[in-house]
């Protein structure tokens, strides 16, 4: 028998929203602001490379290893900036410290065009809505400057959840909220490891959103799988196996 569904959550980033500009260039802008001429391409390199590091040395923001997501972010700006030749211990707490706010105002986000309309026609539906995202505690001030935050009934950062994916137990804990069974709950996003295969691994209706058609998995059927957000309610409807 089918469960009928209940729920959709949502990946964020890449998903319904990206940065509107290279890292790199937001980063040379701030530091621009602080007297200094940085080439955008090789902070955008040196970023890389600090993100890398952290990420393996302090996974998930580093919370099991003291830090948070405040001081996980402002980490990897100083060790940006330390690779351009930026020295000066003060200068580069008070480029972190700027970047990590900066990273909250809505001029350096853009939602994707078909991302309101998706989330209108879910809610039309009568479906509830939830986020399962790895980022850090900023993204509901992010989602509420971007006219995002109302569509959704709850949002789990990895930060909050002490878990990131593709760790099944952040799923879980979405379930946990919505009241649901795995069977009456899609997940949509852009990641195959993270969001596809990690949400379908607890039995809920993994859904791959594959805007530049780079993702040749052979494992995911082509019901699974979306070129952009406009095709999801047809998916919805037809969905699930």
């Amino acid at each position: 028998m089918r469960v009928p569904l209940r729920w959709v959550l949502w990946d964020v980033k890449d998903t319904l929203l990206k940065v509107r500009s290279s890292v790199g260039e937001q980063y040379c802008k701030e530091a621009e602001r602080m007297g200094l001429s940085l080439s955008p391409v090789e902070v955008d390199a040196a970023f890389r490379q600090a993100y890398r590091r952290y990420s393996s040395r302090y996974p998930n923001y580093g919370i099991t290893q003291g830090l948070d997501g405040q001081s996980w972010w402002m980490g990897v700006v100083r060790d940006t900036f330390s690779q351009c030749r930026v020295q000066d211990p003060t200068l580069l707490n008070t480029l972190a410290q700027n970047l990590y706010h900066n990273f909250c105002n809505a001029e350096n986000w853009e939602v994707f065009p078909d991302s309101r309309k998706a989330l209108e026609s879910c809610s039309s539906l009568g479906l509830k809505l939830g986020v399962v995202s790895n980022f850090d505690c900023r993204l509901e001030a992010i989602l509420r400057v971007c006219g995002l935050r109302s569509y959704f009934s709850f949002l789990i950062t990895s930060e909050e959840a002490g878990v990131a994916k593709p760790n099944p137990v952040i799923f879980d804990q979405a379930l946990q909220k919505c009241g649901a069974a795995p069977a009456g709950v899609a997940h949509v996003g852009d990641h195959y490891v993270n969001d596809y295969l990690c949400s379908r691994s607890v039995g809920i209706h993994g859904i791959l959103l594959d805007r530049h058609n780079k993702q040749n998995q052979p494992d995911v059927p082509r019901e699974h799988r979306l070129g952009s957000l406009e095709e999801l309610l047809s998916c919805l409807q037809q969905h699930v196996d």
